[in-house]
């Protein structure tokens, strides 16, 4: 009989290719959405309602529940922290006490950003101090606290996950979705710009490690199996684990591979090193690499998609 996965936020960026990896394995997936849903693979749910929360639960009767539903936006968390921590932290608190209590594994996931990034720090283990550098990272720190101390306080030995996952590309309906999405599309958008019109400006500073949603969902799936493992149960699994590719960009150097991909001129656009000790806008760290040998020593598959190989497959620019 298949084995059944609660995948929140399934209309997004990374719920919904987690979704499909679980159901291309021959799993029952069900996604959850609030206004983009598409029953029976996408139902509806407001995840800021615990009642609402249970409700599905009780009807899907998942084994699994992969926690993708954020507020991923630095610049959102920090122009509304009071809607961020409720959807980063008291929904995804609530959902650990409802998975908890009906002993199902949840795999919440979180991000790079819980790190300050410093320059010399990274990589960053999963047992390095944690130090966010802006409200997007704290709402995500305080959400793993919350759903590891509800398994603690239950007593739900390998029953909650966190992963850490750095910022994401892949598969999506808008481009906005994703931070290197997006940048494709400026790429696109400079073609258009007039000799007197300024040129748009990215980012050279921060590095980046732009990690594929397929290989995140891939390693989903492969801890969904591993922890549900019955031979696994008197083991004690990590609760803090971390996956990231090992493609180191900044976003300049992404809009530089797309140029080379596409085949367009960059003149458009121009490389940006904005003041690191600047006292406006939201505080981006500099470096929040992340270790992975946690997973490769559980005999998770770390192995990440090529970045200029997926995009030509994306694009159809096989050259």
């Amino acid at each position: 009989m298949a084995r059944t996965v609660l995948v929140t936020g399934a209309s997004g960026l990374l719920g919904k290719q987690v979704r499909k990896t679980f159901e291309v394995d021959s799993w029952k997936a069900v996604g959850t959405g609030l206004s983009r849903i598409d029953p029976p693979e996408i139902i509806k749910l407001d995840i800021l309602d615990p009642k609402e929360i249970e409700s599905v639960l009780d009807e899907v009767k998942p084994e699994v529940v992969v926690h993708c539903a954020a507020d991923r936006s630095p610049d959102s968390c920090s122009s509304n922290p009071a809607a961020a921590r409720a959807i980063n932290v008291d929904s995804s608190r609530a959902l650990a006490h409802k998975t908890t209590s009906r002993n199902i594994l949840l795999i919440y996931i979180s991000t790079d950003y819980v790190f300050p990034g410093q320059k010399g720090e990274a990589p960053y283990l999963p047992t390095s101090n944690p130090d966010p550098p802006n409200v997007y990272g704290q709402t995500k720190l305080d959400g793993e606290k919350a759903v590891l101390e509800v398994a603690s306080h239950a007593g739900a030995k390998n029953k909650v996950i966190v992963l850490r996952v750095p910022v994401l590309y892949g598969k999506c309906d808008e481009p906005h979705e994703s931070a290197v999405n997006i940048l494709m599309s400026q790429l696109w958008a400079a073609q258009k710009l007039g000799e007197s019109e300024p040129k748009i400006k990215v980012d050279d500073w921060a590095l980046r490690f732009p990690t594929n949603t397929s290989d995140v969902g891939r390693v989903c799936r492969d801890l969904a199996k591993l922890y549900l493992d019955p031979s696994n149960s008197s083991r004690d699994l990590p609760e803090i684990l971390q996956f990231s590719s090992e493609d180191q960009m900044t976003k300049w150097q992404i809009v530089q591979a797309f140029a080379e991909i596409m085949g367009l001129p960059l003149d458009g656009m121009e490389p940006s090193r904005p003041d690191e000790n600047a006292s406006d806008g939201v505080k981006r760290p500099y470096d929040c690499h992340l270790d992975t040998s946690a997973l490769k020593e559980l005999g998770i598959d770390v192995d990440t998609v090529g970045f200029k190989m997926w995009w030509r497959m994306e694009v159809g620019a096989f050259r």
